[in-house]
């Protein structure tokens, strides 16, 4: 059956012709088969030549209730949601792309072998109502400056009503320092579950950040590829709906979840309901 073929000893890349050898001398018995006949008995079991994949499933307690509030906020709330995240580190190094070349000629980059630029992190805010993304470029992560970007969301909303902003929980985001500072001025934080940082509406958005930023550069310095970075923040919050941003926001998406046809949660409509 093809059950007993599965579980074949390794080799190089488990074919055909490493299975048909397996069955002539397992569990004592000679059984002789084509590799065509052998083929066309897994096709009809559903069993087909495939690259295998790894994923994260997260382990949180609270995985469910967290996941659940950021949908009721997203739902109920959206106008008055934001998400924040850093994404990075950022390096200065030549980064693979494509471009428009005479036919024969790709562009090229050069190699690096010496660093000496270090990295940066780009702490990024977007408005889930506005549809509007902004934020600054730091040298590391830490509480002070997780604070600072939470600090500019809630400048955008100076009108003192409660915000809700969804954040993943790194240490840097939950310290009480910040819990102090959000319980003050009427921020409610929305923890992403462990292992689930997809549920956070602004991972989509650094898909474009990397394709029109990153891709195809060779920033010279750092200022020069902040500079770059500020630039196309201030085209796409004009450009929002332009249909290149939105494309490459459903290949991060997909990317970064690996489901199609589920917005937030990670679960069916129906089991989510």
């Amino acid at each position: 059956t093809a059950r007993a073929i599965i579980p074949c000893p390794p080799s190089p890349r488990r074919e055909l012709r490493s299975r048909v050898a397996y069955l002539r001398k397992v569990h004592g018995r000679v059984i002789r088969i084509g590799r065509e006949a052998l083929r066309m008995l897994l096709a009809r079991r559903g069993v087909t030549f495939q690259r295998t994949k790894t994923w994260k499933e997260s382990t949180d307690p609270d995985r469910d209730a967290k996941l659940d509030r950021i949908e009721h906020v997203l739902e109920h709330f959206a106008d008055r949601t934001f998400a924040f995240d850093e994404f990075g580190p950022l390096g200065i190094r030549p980064t693979a792309g494509s471009c428009w070349a005479e036919q024969g000629r790709p562009d090229r980059l050069p190699a690096t072998y010496h660093r000496t630029h270090g990295i940066t992190y780009f702490h990024g805010c977007y408005s889930v109502g506005d549809d509007t993304l902004w934020g600054v470029n730091r040298r590391r992560k830490g509480t002070a400056n997780t604070l600072a970007a939470l600090k500019s969301i809630r400048a955008a909303r100076p009108d003192g009503a409660p915000i809700y902003i969804i954040l993943d929980n790194l240490s840097a985001h939950t310290g009480d320092k910040i819990r102090r500072w959000a319980k003050k001025n009427k921020v409610e934080l929305c923890f992403t579950p462990t292992n689930a940082s997809w549920a956070n509406p602004i991972e989509a958005h650094f898909g474009p950040l990397r394709q029109f930023t990153l891709a195809n550069s060779h920033h010279p310095n750092h200022t020069v590829q902040t500079r770059e970075l500020h630039r196309y923040l201030r085209w796409r919050n004009t450009n929002a709906r332009h249909r290149d941003v939105l494309a490459a926001q459903r290949r991060e998406r997909a990317r970064v979840r690996s489901e199609k046809g589920i917005r937030w949660g990670g679960r069916p409509p129906a089991a989510a309901a």
